[in-house]
């Protein structure tokens, strides 16, 4: 079984841990890579882009409607 592992998050340059059942989950998954964003980080990236999405649809059903 793999060990946790320490990374650093590539947003906010703090430490976090990948746990060992955080890595059977990527793998479990068949992610390739590791985390680059701590847990904080992803979710608050998670909202900028589903909020950039709805502002995005919302855009083009106004300009379908004109």
């Amino acid at each position: 079984m793999p060990d946790d592992k320490t990374l650093k998050c590539k947003e906010c340059g703090e430490d976090f841990v990948f746990s060992t059942g955080e890595q059977e989950f990527y793998t479990q998954k068949g992610f390739q890579n590791e985390p680059v964003r701590c847990s904080p980080c992803r979710q608050a990236r998670k909202k900028e882009r589903s909020a950039a999405g709805t502002e995005q649809s919302q855009e083009r059903e106004y300009e379908r409607s004109c």
